[in-house]
């Protein structure tokens, strides 16, 4: 099997696991999808040391790596959420069913989604910070159907923060600025307001 023949099949099973994924966490009787991962995991260790690939697939390698890796991280966090429960508010935006009673199993009402807030003062040694904003907005954006990719990419949205927060930290003379994701009449919002 050539190279490229081997960078379809990890492209195609990357493909498969995240679908057996949210198959996973919407079935709570469900198994996580083991096999799968492990193909996609020797795949991806096999060529990481991108000795035997031209430039092209060297590229093409990288970004399914990085892919495989984000989607990696949210499943680890989703599935500790399934395990644990939903300890912050902002665990409810992951979406993880069977953690929590349905309405009709409980005597309370429904819930409404909980926003999800931090505070910034400078974004550029918050990258960690500004990383989870854009995770937030990005998966409440999934979640209420919207185009989750117009917004951008990670890198212009630590721009985007940024810009704001010197802008608003100028103009209110305040140390830091709060943002919050949340939903509104269906609509995805991201505020800004001074923290004094």
């Amino acid at each position: 099997m050539t190279i490229d023949e081997e960078l379809d099949l990890l492209s195609t099973n990357l493909r498969r696991l995240k679908i057996e994924y949210e198959v996973f966490f919407n079935n709570p009787s469900k198994r996580p999808p083991a096999d799968t991962e492990w193909r996609v995991v020797t795949l991806v260790r096999k060529f990481s040391d991108g000795q035997r690939m031209n430039f092209a697939q060297r590229y093409r390698y990288n970004e399914m790596a990085q892919r495989y890796a984000v989607l990696s991280d949210l499943w680890r966090k989703k599935s500790r959420i399934r395990e644990e429960g939903y300890r912050r508010p902002q665990d409810a935006l992951l979406s993880v069913q069977g953690v929590r009673l349905s309405p009709e199993e409980s005597d309370l009402p429904a819930a409404t989604p909980q926003p999800f807030s931090v505070t910034c003062s400078d974004p550029v040694q918050e990258r960690v910070t500004v990383k989870s904003l854009f995770e937030a907005l990005t998966e409440a954006k999934k979640l209420a159907g919207e185009n989750s990719t117009s917004g951008g990419s990670l890198d212009s949205f630590e721009r985007f923060v940024k810009n704001k927060t010197e802008q608003i930290r100028k103009q209110y003379g305040c140390h830091s600025v709060e943002y919050t994701v949340e939903v509104q009449d269906g609509q995805v919002r991201l505020k800004a307001k001074a923290k004094i």
